[in-house]
């Protein structure tokens, strides 16, 4: 039953951000503890609300430090716009 699961269900990769919140949240962590890995609180902020995408230095920084495999830190995910739900005309 397992051979044939693995062979014939793909089990979707999971949003990089939502690896990150998952591994947070098992050890405890805040964005503040993320320091090290954003560099800066803002950057911090940005990549968690998914108003700025990871890169290349960051994804390995988060797989040095929270063992999340790479193939789900380099997973596309979609960005919020920036401004979304202001409405235009005031």
């Amino acid at each position: 039953m397992d051979a044939y699961e693995r062979e014939h269900i793909e089990i979707p990769t999971p949003d990089p951000i939502e690896a990150i919140r998952f591994r947070m949240d098992q050890e405890g962590l805040t964005t503040k503890d993320l320091l090290p890995i954003f560099k800066t609180r803002a950057r911090a902020s940005e990549v968690m609300a998914k108003k700025r995408r990871l890169n290349l230095p960051m994804i390995r920084r988060l797989h040095a430090r929270l063992s999340i495999p790479i193939e789900c830190l380099v997973s596309d995910y979609k960005l919020k716009r920036a401004g979304a739900g202001r409405s235009k005309h005031r």
